[in-house]
């Protein structure tokens, strides 16, 4: 009965300790996985049978309706029928399908498969560990290359991966018969339309521009609270936000060079440069000023402002629940 009158906040709980315990266990079917494929075939089939761009861009924003909304009635209706056949039931189920949002764990394990293998010298595998997690080319990487990227891996996907999913659970928390699962799968439909086609490059210029730009609105609210709160967090706000000012806006993306720059400049470190995809060379801008270098602590570091920043939300969103 306890548990019914705070399902909201019970849940919330429960859906992250399951993320901090498990994270996303290798071998189960993700969210995500399924997402992926629905992308994968039907962006195939928009490239394969529309060939004039605004035929593209329609169909892009379709696949991305589609996803987006039909991943958060999924959802829904899942939770739902659980609840409905036993209560308890449909909490665990809510539980389970809410702490797939999460990615903390994942994120925290990924960078210390790298830090490992870079630890044991061995940087040919820490290359290739790498390459699992970042779009650029890893095969020439430096190790200081390699921390590099690791840490704007963290930076970036602090706020699409963490608390973005985190702020729209929270959101749908206090919205009665919604509830956090809905808007949480419905942002991580986004960001995952975003990963896969989200490009500026042919043949996705036009299938994915309505999905990149959709989830930059979604997440652009999110990204600013987790600036404010990790600036907040290191006790020098005023100098955080105005490095981030100064070069955040020099990034094309509205979001990631925010959530990266707040990183570099907590941490006294740069980021941005030249990165390579595919075999041709880009430029990144730099973010923030090269007080030190990047080593293994600092990404450590960077992981334990994401586990902060996380559960401060947690817990004033828990609070409010539970007085309400």
């Amino acid at each position: 009965m306890v548990f019914e009158e705070n399902r909201a906040a019970v849940v919330l709980l429960l859906a992250a300790f399951l993320d901090y315990l498990l994270g996303d266990p290798w071998g189960w079917l993700h969210p995500v996985q399924v997402m992926g494929w629905f992308i994968a075939r039907f962006s195939h089939l928009l490239i394969i049978y529309l060939t004039q761009n605004w035929q593209r861009r329609w169909g892009g924003v379709f696949l991305g309706v589609v996803l987006i909304f039909g991943s958060a009635v999924v959802g829904w209706l899942i939770v739902l029928g659980a609840t409905r056949i036993y209560p308890f039931l449909g909490m665990m189920v809510e539980v389970i399908l809410l702490a797939s949002c999460f990615a903390l764990k994942s994120l925290s394990l990924a960078a210390v498969t790298v830090l490992k293998s870079l630890a044991k010298k061995d940087i040919k595998t820490a290359r290739c560990q790498l390459s699992k997690y970042v779009g650029r080319d890893t095969e020439n990487l430096s190790e200081s290359e390699i921390l590099r990227a690791v840490l704007e891996t963290v930076a970036e996907n602090a706020t699409d991966g963490v608390t973005a999913p985190l702020f729209y659970a929270i959101l749908g928390a206090f919205i009665p018969g919604v509830g956090s699962v809905p808007l949480a799968l419905g942002y991580k439909a986004a960001s995952t339309l975003d990963s896969m086609i989200g490009y500026r490059q042919e043949p996705f210029t036009d299938i994915g521009w309505f999905s990149a730009q959709f989830e930059d609105r979604l997440t652009w609210l999110p990204c600013r609270l987790t600036v404010l709160t990790l600036a907040l967090i290191a006790g020098k706000p005023g100098l955080v936000l105005a490095i981030c000012r100064r070069d955040a806006v020099q990034d094309p993306s509205p979001n990631s060079g925010w959530s990266e720059c707040v990183y570099a400049a907590i941490l006294g470190v740069q980021l941005g440069g030249v990165n390579v995809y595919h075999g041709v060379v880009k430029q990144k801008p730099f973010l923030g000023d090269p007080v030190g270098a990047i080593a293994p602590t600092t990404i450590h570091q960077a992981l334990f402002l994401t586990r902060s920043c996380f559960l401060i939300w947690l817990s004033l969103a828990l609070t409010a629940l539970l007085i309400s």
